[in-house]
C-alpha cells in the first residue's frame, strides 16, 4: 500500500487514508483475478470456523500486549466489511474509518483492540475499524487485549476458507488415530474425505490385529502398531517400487494401491504377488 501522506490537515489525510484503501482493495481483487487465485484467497477468516475446524483444547486471558498487525487474519463476527488485508470492501464503513483515521491523525489515544489468539494468529473481537486505519496508515503494530486459545491442530497464516473442510477432517482423524506427532505429520490426503477412509482402515487393520493376537490394545496402542508395521514399511515398499504418481502424496498412494489390493486380491496383506499384481493394474 502507498505510504500514508501527512499534508497538516488531518480531516483531508484521513478521507485519502479510506480512498487508498479502497483502492488497494480493488487492485488486489483484480491481481487475484490475472493470477487465477482462488476466490477465497483474501477473505477474512471466521474465528468460529477456523476454531472448530482445529479443534479447540483451552483459553487463557494474556493481559494486554502488543500485536503485529500483519498476524491479524480474521474476526469473529464481521467477515464482509473488510478483506483478509483489512481494506474496506464497500463505502458503507466510509465515515466511522475516516472518523478514527482523523482522530489518530490528531493524535487521540485508542482503546486496545480485542482479539484470540490461535497460534500465531489473531481474529478480531472489537476493533475493526481501529485495525483497519492502523494498517492504511502504515503501522506495524497495535495494542489488543488477547486471549489465546489453545487448539488441537496448528494453524498458519497460509490457511484460506476452502482449506479448513480439509483441516476438519484431519482433526476428526488424529482423534481417532492418536499417532506421536512426527508420524502424524506424514499423513496428508489431497481430498479431505480420504481422512475418513484412512481412520476405517487402521481400525479394521487394529481389529484384524486385536483377534490375532488375542488381546484387546487401545487407540494408542493400534496408532503406533499401525504406524510402525503396515504404513511406514509399505510406504517405503511403495517408492522403491515407484507406485507412488507424480499428483499423489504417499498417503493418497497407501489408501489407492491398499484399495487395488484388496480389489484384485481379496486380501489385506502386502505380499509380493500382491504388489506385482497391483504394478499390472489387473
Amino acid at each position: 500500500m502507498p505510504i500514508a501522506r501527512d499534508t497538516g490537515f488531518p480531516g483531508s489525510d484521513a478521507q485519502d487514508d479510506f480512498l487508498r484503501a479502497r483502492r488497494g482493495r480493488m487492485l488486489a481483487r483484480l491481481s487475484s483475478m490475472l493470477r487465477l487465485q482462488a476466490g477465497d484467497v483474501d477473505v477474512m477468516l471466521s474465528f468460529d470456523e477456523v476454531v472448530e475446524a482445529l479443534g479447540r483444547v483451552a483459553e487463557r486471558d494474556l493481559g494486554v500486549t502488543t500485536i503485529e498487525i500483519d498476524s491479524i487474519v480474521g474476526t469473529v463476527d464481521r467477515a464482509k466489511e473488510f478483506d483478509r488485508a483489512f481494506r474496506p470492501t464497500s463505502a458503507r464503513v466510509r465515515v466511522r474509518f475516516e472518523r478514527i483515521a482523523d482522530a489518530q491523525r490528531r493524535g487521540a489515544s485508542m482503546p486496545p483492540i480485542d482479539v484470540y489468539r490461535v497460534g500465531d494468529l489473531h481474529f478480531v473481537r472489537d476493533g475493526h475499524h481501529r485495525v483497519a486505519v492502523a494498517r492504511a496508515q502504515g503501522r506495524d503494530t497495535i495494542d489488543a487485549h488477547v486471549v489465546q486459545v489453545t487448539t488441537r491442530l496448528a494453524v498458519d497464516a497460509s490457511i484460506s476458507s476452502d482449506a479448513l473442510p480439509l483441516k476438519s477432517h484431519e482433526r476428526v482423524f488424529r482423534e481417532r488415530v492418536p499417532l506421536p506427532s512426527a508420524a502424524a505429520e506424514r499423513i496428508a490426503v489431497t481430498d479431505p474425505l480420504d481422512y475418513g477412509s484412512l481412520a476405517e482402515g487402521v481400525e479394521a487393520w487394529g481389529f484384524r490385529l486385536t483377534q490375532h493376537e488375542g488381546e484387546r490394545l487401545d487407540r494408542e496402542q493400534v496408532a503406533l502398531r499401525w504406524w510402525r508395521e503396515e504404513y511406514e514399511p509399505v510406504v517405503a515398499i511403495l517408492h522403491e517400487a515407484d507406485l507412488i504418481g507424480r499428483r499423489e502424496t504417499e498417503t493418497d498412494a497407501y489408501l489407492r494401491l491398499s484399495s487395488d489390493r484388496y480389489r484384485l486380491m481379496r486380501t489385506h496383506e502386502w505380499t509380493d504377488e500382491a504388489i506385482e499384481r497391483v504394478r499390472r493394474g489387473r
